[in-house]
């Protein structure tokens, strides 16, 4: 075995599981702190490594290929800044009262098995795996969503418990369909739930078979995705869970969802007789995007305002990868990447805001570039982004978007268009309220880094002004891979 290939993949997930061994027992802040901020630096590390050293050979349970890779880099990166904005966002909460140093042990424990789970399935070539990082990283997003221990938190934890677990429960019926298709033809044990075995044969499975198990894994893991009408989990886990979390979920979390659903997509296109999982895939994002786009005019909390968006912005992406084609595939990678940027960035800077004004309410938030400019304009810039203005990187994707859905089929790129101008009206709307408002609440100086919010707001421009010719090159790949 390739050990320079492996070390890499160990350090991905081995690192995040031993820090979480550690974190459980420390006592202190600023050390507890200071390793999670260390452990998810070198999760980062390893999996960036991956893009430079020799990758393993594919086995029964690993596999690092040109399509997860770009779902590893991004997840450690998006996990890293977030333990930075944690840091000095958790010591306000301590501060305050609304932790305890007992539940700190726990908050930071929680977040690197989660991030190990989110790894793991990233990771996984084994289907079965997969879904058991995917419900690892759920079951952990669960208990940080209720770790505030109010009646609100508990019921959000709660409804996003249940709600999971039929997703997940119907996505594990999926995963079994499809094992049963693959058994006659790969025989009995393992290998009926290696990918890479699946997908090299599954031409010759059974396709009404597989039909039935694309529905039902869409189903299911389109839970976790958030894609309406499967979303209602989403925003109370958004309003009532820690702020870093908030960012976890839209910028991470919904995206190892959309991953196992590639893979599960790519599986049915090997197949020449099963049905088009794309159109499923249109259905759902369109609808996604249209009720996101109208339901954030209703918004009264600023961080349900921001989970909308993300269901938005989850139909957006699931829309151009069901579209498939090496345009609407590239621009459905350019766009989860760059939402991972943006949206994280968004919430971090809600965070600061909702801790100084103290409330979560619009109405009560006004005026953020007078009382804090630099908060204020870099919550600007990124709701700017998350809209779709030139020259950020969501305006790329969805133009390129828009560009091969009217080359295709005109009235769905009506619809795509419509929807996206909806969504700009509502959070523009919004937008003006907030940052230039009549100035409310207490005009009390942020006490918290502003890297980790600038830093995605500096990638988010810079690839929506120039892309290296590598990164275009590495995306035309893999769009080609997902067919």
């Amino acid at each position: 075995m390739n050990l320079s290939g492996l070390d890499p993949v160990v350090g991905v997930l081995l690192i995040p599981v031993c820090a979480a061994a550690v974190l459980a027992v420390l006592p202190g802040y600023k050390l507890t702190a200071q390793l999670n901020v260390l452990a998810s630096l070198g999760s980062l590390v390893c999996a960036a490594s991956l893009l430079v050293l020799p990758r393993p050979a594919p086995g029964p349970y690993i596999l690092v290929d040109d399509l997860n890779i770009v779902f590893i880099v991004l997840n450690t990166f998006v996990g890293f800044t977030t333990s930075l904005f944690s840091a000095s966002y958790i010591a306000h909460e301590l501060e305050t009262g609304k932790l305890t140093p007992t539940y700190l042990r726990f908050y930071h424990a929680m977040y690197q098995i989660m991030m190990f789970g989110m790894n793991l399935a990233f990771v996984s070539n084994n289907i079965g795996l997969m879904w058991v990082a995917v419900e690892l990283a759920t079951l952990t997003t669960v208990l940080m969503v209720g770790i505030y221990r109010t009646p609100a938190a508990l019921e959000a934890a709660w409804k996003y418990f249940i709600l999971g677990s039929v997703g997940i429960a119907l996505a594990l019926f999926g995963t079994i369909l499809v094992y049963m298709a693959a058994r006659p033809v790969v025989g009995e044990g393992q290998d009926g739930m290696i990918w890479t075995v699946l997908v090299s044969r599954a031409a010759g499975f059974d396709a009404p078979l597989l039909n039935v198990a694309f529905v039902f894994l869409f189903l299911g893991y389109g839970t976790k995705v958030g894609l309406a009408p499967l979303h209602a989990w989403l925003p109370d886990a958004h309003a009532e869970g820690p702020t870093p979390i908030s960012a976890v979920l839209s910028g991470l979390l919904l995206n190892v969802a959309l991953y196992a659903l590639l893979r599960f997509k790519v599986l049915l296109a090997a197949n020449a007789e099963t049905m088009p999982p794309g159109i499923l895939m249109i259905v759902m994002g369109l609808a996604s995007l249209l009720f996101a786009a109208f339901m954030l005019y209703r918004r009264r909390d600023i961080k349900r305002l921001f989970a909308y968006s993300s269901i938005e912005h989850m139909g957006i992406i699931v829309f151009a990868f069901g579209m498939g084609g090496p345009l609407a595939n590239f621009a459905g990678l350019l766009h989860m990447v760059m939402h991972s940027l943006t949206k994280s960035a968004i919430f971090y800077a809600v965070g600061h805001i909702t801790q100084v004004k103290g409330t979560q309410s619009l109405s009560k938030i006004r005026g953020i570039t007078e009382t804090h400019p630099v908060l204020g304009w870099g919550l600007v810039v990124g709701v700017v982004a998350i809209a779709g203005l030139p020259p950020l990187g969501i305006f790329m994707s969805e133009f390129l978007l828009v560009s091969s859905t009217f080359a295709r089929s005109p009235w769905l790129a009506l619809l795509l268009v419509f929807g996206l101008l909806v969504a700009f009206g509502a959070l523009m709307l919004r937008l003006t309220g907030i940052a230039f408002g009549e100035p409310r609440g207490s005009r009390e100086p942020v006490k918290a880094s502003y890297v980790p919010m600038f830093a995605h707001l500096a990638l988010v421009l810079i690839a929506g002004v120039y892309l290296p010719a590598p990164v275009v090159a590495w995306f035309r790949h893999v769009a080609t891979l997902l067919g």
